[in-house]
């Protein structure tokens, strides 16, 4: 028999809350043939001739909720869709941690909201950084679980691949991790960056660990920041805790119909297309920046962006941005006082990115590259 989540992993004042009885979710009777139960426009907009915008959409949208079930190889039941990974982040503290009294435990250097959506929520945040090893970062999963005992937090979130490291966290870490912590804390891995990666997810562990909650985006890979698709993968029980603690119509309809469109057949063999593209141009960044004298440590990492320390990062910010080039200033994070982060951008931008180092003469000669890999390496 399968493992069932444990409502102790709940807030307590929370295991029985119903939640809000919506429009779209109050009406169990007949097939309903006119809807006057949500005080919606009686006849459409002006600049919604149709009408597909009047009425309020469905809380989590079949269609949508199935492709992104398809895409991610799970059961629907397991999908909770939201305005971006930032609101189901929000909505898991919200469900799991008790405002002033539960904690979670992060690893830094780290994805900021992790920390923003707890503190907004009155939750302590316990950090365990990572160490550098010097071409990756590693996360100390026994320090965490001591951390997570030791202060009675109740989740963990872990980004794999890292924002901003791009390291990956071994897949029999995460599963210890969670098998340690299963009777005290949600286990979250942000797998945003999952499709640049060559390690498999683990949402399929979910149904023997039900404490894992695995997120994913649509922003990245899938090309649609803009749309603000995020998924939480969870237990089917959790789903149905979260789902109730979520506020009420969080997927426009405009947003819907984008997102479906992105998981079809056709789009989905496109977006393979541009993973590989970026995988491949994600190398040829990493040498291009390998060839400023300045760099001393790069972290290619599998995400779709290169982590760089340098001895001017103010120099280098100020050169990318001369040329019109705007790259993540990344020294107001733990443990990286001297690190720029970019992101990998089409084969043209890169080309600018390594005219702008060659005419500036920041870039040392491309026949010493070589060395210098080695030497930052």
């Amino acid at each position: 028999m399968k493992p069932h989540f444990s409502p102790a992993l709940v807030r307590e004042d929370l295991r029985d809350f119903a939640g809000y009885s919506s429009a779209r979710t109050s009406h169990t009777g007949a097939p309903a043939r006119i809807w006057l139960n949500a005080n919606e426009a009686a006849s459409a907009s002006a600049i919604d001739p149709e009408g597909q915008q009047r009425r309020y959409p469905q809380p989590q949208p079949r269609d949508l909720v199935e492709a992104l079930a398809s895409c991610y190889g799970v059961n629907p039941a397991m999908v909770i869709t939201g305005r971006g990974s930032d609101e189901v982040i929000d909505v898991i503290v919200r469900a799991v941690c008790l405002p002033g009294a539960d904690g979670i435990v992060i690893s830094s250097p780290t994805f900021g909201m992790y920390a923003v959506s707890a503190r907004l929520h009155g939750v302590p945040v316990h950090d365990v950084p990572q160490t550098d090893l010097g071409d990756r970062w590693s996360v100390d999963v026994a320090a965490i679980a001591h951390t997570v005992r030791e202060t009675k937090s109740k989740i963990v979130f872990l980004a794999s691949p890292g924002n901003p490291t791009g390291s990956v966290i071994p897949t029999a870490d995460l599963l210890w991790l969670a098998t340690e912590l299963s009777d005290a804390a949600v286990l979250v891995v942000d797998e945003a960056y999952q499709e640049f990666s060559d390690q498999p997810s683990v949402a399929d562990q979910i149904s023997d660990q039900p404490n894992i909650a695995v997120l994913r985006t649509l922003s990245k890979a899938h090309g649609l920041a803009g749309a603000r698709v995020g998924t939480g993968i969870v237990h089917p029980q959790f789903a149905q805790v979260l789902l109730r603690v979520q506020a009420p119509y969080p997927v426009p309809e405009p947003v819907r119909a984008i997102a479906v469109a992105a998981l079809g057949e056709v789009a989905r063999a496109a977006t393979a297309e541009r993973i590989q593209t970026t995988i491949k141009l994600r190398s040829e960044l990493a040498q291009i920046l390998a060839g400023l004298s300045s760099v001393t440590a790069i972290y290619a990492g599998q995400a779709n962006f290169v982590l760089v320390r340098s001895t001017g990062p103010d120099a280098l910010l100020r050169l990318l941005a001369d040329h019109g080039i705007v790259v993540r200033d990344m020294r107001h994070l733990p443990g990286l006082q001297d690190a720029v982060r970019v992101t990998v951008g089409t084969a043209a931008d890169l080309e600018a990115i390594r005219a702008a180092c060659t005419e500036s003469g920041a870039w040392i000669s491309p026949t010493d590259v070589e060395q210098a890999k080695q030497r930052i390496t």
